[in-house]
This record gives C-alpha cells, sequence and structure tokens, in this order.
C-alpha cells in the first residue's frame, strides 16, 4: 500500500522519498590551500558527453564547502562495493587521507590509488547556487575505469549492485 500523507511535506518525508533512489557513492578530493581535502558525496551526475560534464552537490553547511567550491580542479571518485570504510572516512572528515595509497601530484588534486571504480579528473566550469547547496559543474579532462560493482547508497545505507546480463 502506498503511503500518501496530505498537505505540506516535512523535511523528513522529504528525505524519506529521496531514500528511494539509489544512488552511487563518490568521494571529492581537491587541493586546498590549508592541504588536501576530500568529502563523501552521492550527489554525482553526468551532465553532457560533449563537451564532456559532470555534477555534483556540495552542502553549504560543511566546514569542506568553501575548498569544495573554490578549488579549479577536483577528482570524483566513483567507489567499488566494498568501501564502505572509505566513505565512512571522508563523510566524518575532510582531511582523512591519512594510511590511504593516493597520488599526490604538484597541481592538481590528490588521487586515490585504491577503492574506486571509475575516477573523474576535472575543472571546474560553474558553481551554481542551489538553495542549502552549490552545483559545481567540471569539465572532464580525464577518466579512468576499472571492473568491479559499484557502492550504493540508498534508504539511508550503504550495499552493492552487481548487473544481471
Amino acid at each position: 500500500m502506498d503511503r500518501f500523507t496530505p498537505g505540506p511535506t516535512t523535511e523528513r518525508q522529504y528525505r524519506d522519498a529521496l531514500g528511494c533512489f539509489a544512488t552511487g557513492v563518490t568521494v571529492v578530493t581537491v587541493a586546498a590551500p590549508a592541504g588536501p581535502v576530500g568529502i563523501t558525496a552521492n550527489s554525482f551526475s553526468s551532465v553532457s558527453l560533449d563537451p564532456p560534464l559532470i555534477l555534483w552537490s556540495p552542502a553549504r553547511a560543511s566546514a569542506r564547502f568553501g575548498a569544495m567550491t573554490g578549488a579549479d580542479r577536483f577528482a570524483v571518485h566513483v567507489l567499488g562495493a566494498g568501501e564502505i570504510a572509505v566513505a565512512q572516512r571522508f563523510a566524518r572528515s575532510g582531511d582523512a587521507f591519512d594510511g590511504l595509497a593516493m597520488e599526490w601530484a604538484e597541481s592538481g588534486p590528490p588521487l586515490l590509488e585504491e577503492g574506486w571504480i571509475a575516477r573523474f579528473l576535472c575543472t571546474r566550469v560553474a558553481v551554481h547556487e542551489a538553495g542549502d547547496h552549490a552545483i559545481v559543474v567540471g569539465r572532464v579532462d580525464e577518466v579512468v575505469r576499472r571492473e568491479g560493482p559499484p557502492l550504493i547508497f540508498a534508504g539511508g545505507a550503504y550495499g552493492d549492485f552487481s548487473p544481471t546480463g
């Protein structure tokens, strides 16, 4: 039976309804003046194939908001199944890089070496106001893909997905 609540939608109802939509889980990384910063995000989406554009949406309330929206370059790492610990690390702290295998370039964002099934290295082309979030649009300069199922988030929980033929 469908649940229908007449009248204005509460924030909890809205969040619960959004939880019905399964998303992939990413870690976005940037190089900031104070050092590398990362954040877990499931607000990642493709925008355009030509030119290759993606978007993601950091929350204004995050202490990492300024670093994420101000960086000229950023990397989006699509996490593979089994990488819940990495997702949780960067959900809690933006400086959760200790102990992770990393690629540290002189210019550009820090890159996770493990745990991802796709990685997009991007140049920021726009930041748009969007309520309590911003929409960061990036041009994809480089993409790398690995085999494996993705880490999925739905209904407030992590899981995985394996396509069936």
